[in-house]
């Protein structure tokens, strides 16, 4: 038997996830992390960009996140994270606000705008918060009276699942979580007990695991995704070491004026120096040498 996938590859995500066929799936993970944060559950869903056959790992035009819109038309988006892009709270508002004007349409009222929700799940720690589940929403900072219920964004960070929260509860989103973030199947039967969907999220993974083309564009999405990483680091790397050399660069030029400068000043110094040996009266040495008559004295007073 083959060695299971990763469900948290965005491709596979999405076939997990985001096919007609596993509706009930998304509809019930959905639920699960609804009812953990204390909202109500849905009734439907349906898949706005379901998973087809024309979603190639390689094309940069697939769309891997998972589009669904509620039976009253509220519109909610889930992405997979599996790396640290940075930015990830301007990212999430940028996509928030995209699904959001996309309702309206020349000549709509803004009343026919409708709640849209952003889940994003992240296989790296992104706030500085112990709990794996933090919601936000748009209220008033002292009273804590919501402007509007239009916007709910969600995080999910699978690696604050830490040892106390391994053991499978009485169903629950931790369940799905944790089937996310460890492909070993030894505790699936504990934590699908109370999850029957979620059973069905795993048959889906171990069917998925030991079909061959399946596996081939799994591989070709995990290398197209290691080589997204390596070319940040790339670009990050060298922003760094050009702006060490700048830093290098800007140091030399500043420490070659500072010595001229200085040299400048020795000469002049020297040359009122000589001047006053000579017997030259000051307001002549200051005008020779472009020093202040100040400068001037406080050298005479020095020599005496």
């Amino acid at each position: 038997m083959n060695e299971l996938l990763d469900p948290k590859n965005d491709f596979l995500f999405k076939r997990i996830f985001g096919s007609e066929e596993n509706k009930d799936v998304l509809l019930a993970f959905l639920n699960r992390t609804f009812d953990h944060a204390g909202k109500p559950p849905l009734r439907e869903i349906i898949l706005l960009n379901s998973y087809t056959d024309k979603d190639s790992p390689l094309d940069k035009q697939s769309i891997f996140d998972i589009h669904a819109r509620t039976d009253d038309g509220q519109l909610i988006n889930i992405e997979m994270q599996l790396f640290n892009n940075y930015d990830m709270e301007k990212r999430t508002l940028y996509y928030w606000s995209k699904l959001y004007s996309s309702q309206l349409f020349e000549g709509n009222a803004y009343k026919q705008l409708r709640k849209c929700v952003t889940i994003n799940v992240l296989d790296y720690a992104f706030l500085p918060s112990e709990q794996y589940h933090n919601v936000f929403r748009l209220s008033e900072d002292t009273s804590g009276i919501h402007l509007t219920d239009d916007m709910e964004l969600h995080f999910l960070e699978l690696p604050k699942l830490d040892s106390s929260t391994l053991s499978a509860q009485d169903g629950g989103l931790i369940n799905w979580l944790l089937f996310l973030k460890y492909t070993d199947s030894v505790n699936w039967e504990e934590l699908a007990m109370n999850e029957p969907q979620l059973k069905k999220a795993m048959n889906t993974l171990e069917f998925l695991s030991q079909d061959e083309q399946a596996r081939m564009e799994y591989e070709s999405r995990q290398k197209a995704l290691r080589d997204e990483i390596s070319r940040q680091e790339y670009a990050r790397d060298r922003g760094l070491e050009e702006g060490r050399q700048e830093g290098i660069r800007q140091g030399i030029e500043q420490g070659i004026e500072q010595g001229i400068q200085e040299g400048i000043e020795q000469a002049k110094l020297e040359a009122a120096h000589k001047m006053l040996k000579m017997g030259l009266e000051i307001a002549m040495i200051a005008e020779a040498t472009g020093l202040s008559q100040q400068q001037i004295e406080a050298l005479r007073a020095v020599e005496e």
